[in-house]
């Protein structure tokens, strides 16, 4: 573990801009100090303070004044508290893709037809059953499970790198809880859209909506600390012209998903510190509350 230099000899290791390096992580540039020892902190570091962050050391010994109050409670910048292991709920989405996508390959070994039973359906015929299936049909599940489905080893190989790399900062900055919360609503957000304009018999699945919900939360993060935004803005904008100009991409979960994680994230890091358990309860409310509106439009559309 990197050893934390002193406060009157922060570390400047820079980095974008100049900006110098995390006096913990020294390969992170940022523009945000300790109010209390000035030193460089990075998101993963921050902890929420009545006025600006401290670091984890001054929370710790109470900025040299003794031990810190035990209501002082290291927190992240958007209030969830500061985890030992701020990778664990990106662990637990990638081990649910890989399981899922696991069972996906045993299913069609056995000829059991698993992804026609969890992908994101409008409204069909299954030939097997001779019966009507998909989302208008009452299978409401098939917004959520679809997000966690993949049938190559590219896609899942190419979603799975993209959530352990986006993931982890998030999960520190946010925390757990609002993290799992961003996560599912992206990918809710992008099954939606793609019910509501894509061909009702056309299914679609995968974990992009989410991984794009990241992305835009990413875009967000940055901006709120004031980090050089080209290289988020270049893989965007990368990103978004892969999913136009190839074929065979559902864009409309892309797009869904990068809304919906833009409108969360901009909610959880931008709410006022007195009363920020309720306006983040407040944003996944009102998106989710969108979310299910959009369904419910589709859904009369196909059987009205």
């Amino acid at each position: 573990m990197d050893q934390p230099g002193s406060p009157q000899e922060p570390q400047h290791a820079h980095g974008h801009d100049g900006l110098p390096g995390c006096h913990r992580h020294p390969d992170r540039p940022t523009g945000i100090r300790c109010t209390r020892c000035e030193r460089p902190i990075c998101p993963e570091c921050m902890v929420s303070a009545s006025v600006g962050f401290q670091c984890p050391d001054c929370v710790r010994t109470g900025g040299g004044a003794g031990p810190a109050p035990r209501a002082s409670a290291p927190r992240t910048i958007a209030g969830g508290a500061v985890t030992a292991d701020p990778r664990l709920i990106t662990k637990i989405l990638l081990g649910l893709n890989v399981a899922l996508f696991l069972a996906v390959l045993a299913s069609e070994q056995s000829g059991f037809d698993l992804v026609g039973r969890l992908d994101m359906l409008g409204l069909a015929v299954d030939p097997s059953r001779y019966q009507w299936v998909g989302v208008a049909h009452g299978e409401w599940y098939r917004l959520l499970t679809a997000v966690f489905l993949h049938q190559q080893f590219a896609h899942i190989g190419f979603n799975m790198l993209s959530l352990w790399w986006l993931g982890p900062p998030l999960e520190a900055a946010l925390g757990r809880l609002r993290f799992t919360a961003l996560y599912l609503l992206s990918g809710l957000g992008g099954s939606a859209l793609s019910y509501l304009l894509e061909a009702q018999n056309q299914p679609s699945l995968g974990a992009s909506g989410a991984i794009f919900g990241l992305l835009g939360a990413t875009a967000v993060l940055m901006r709120r600390l004031r980090y050089d935004m080209r290289p988020v803005l270049i893989l965007l904008v990368l990103n978004l012209a892969f999913t136009f100009l190839w074929p065979n991409i559902a864009w409309q979960a892309h797009v869904g998903g990068l809304v919906v994680g833009a409108a969360v994230a901009f909610g959880m890091v931008h709410a006022p510190r007195e009363r920020r358990a309720l306006v983040h309860a407040g944003a996944c409310a009102v998106v989710l509350l969108a979310i299910v509106a959009v369904v419910w439009v589709r859904t009369l559309q196909l059987t009205g």
